[in-house]
């Protein structure tokens, strides 16, 4: 297994978006998709805090999270990465998108480029995700992204988990 910090911060390049690490001056695009432990920023200073939180799980080895940027325009439209468990070989996998940008294909390319970072590069074993039960878009993208349902948690939540030949052997 390969755990972050890397000594390069892995930027992941695709035709119609890149994931990139965030930077300070992409901080105003980003409050309202700024979230930590599931808390979300309502004040630039807030959302400051939060990178910085990410930033240091990042360089702890316990996190990598992208912003996802449209090429065309270097704007990011979201954000996306593996928040736990990385040191078990584990990935709970998040994704957040700005809602202008909602149904676009960004977010569906985005988290296949995580999921092959995962998998290729920090050598996961088990991927997976939690999302509200009213969450129908993200249930809609886990679907696409042959995630399954295995458990309803509790806060009406559910949990998904990848199946794919690379982690379990199996499609």
């Amino acid at each position: 297994m390969k755990l972050p910090p890397y000594n390069t911060f892995p930027n992941i390049l695709a035709e119609k978006i890149s994931l990139r690490q965030i930077q300070p001056s992409d901080i105003n695009d980003i409050i309202e998709i700024s979230f930590y432990d599931g808390i979300q920023a309502t004040t630039v200073q807030q959302a400051i805090e939060m990178q910085d939180k990410i930033n240091k799980d990042y360089f702890d080895g316990n996190s990598i999270h992208w912003g996802i940027v449209e090429n065309e325009t270097n704007k990011i439209v979201g954000t996306c990465g593996y928040y736990r468990g990385l040191d078990k070989g584990t990935g709970e996998l998040g994704c957040v998108l700005l809602p202008q940008y909602q149904g676009q294909g960004f977010m569906t390319l985005a988290m296949s480029l995580a999921i092959d970072f995962g998998i290729n590069n920090i050598g996961l074993k088990r991927i997976y995700a939690i999302t509200s039960k009213a969450n129908n878009k993200a249930r809609k993208l886990l679907d696409r992204l042959n995630f399954i349902k295995i458990a309803e948690l509790e806060d009406d939540e559910i949990e998904y988990e990848l199946k794919h030949s690379s982690l379990t052997g199996s499609v």
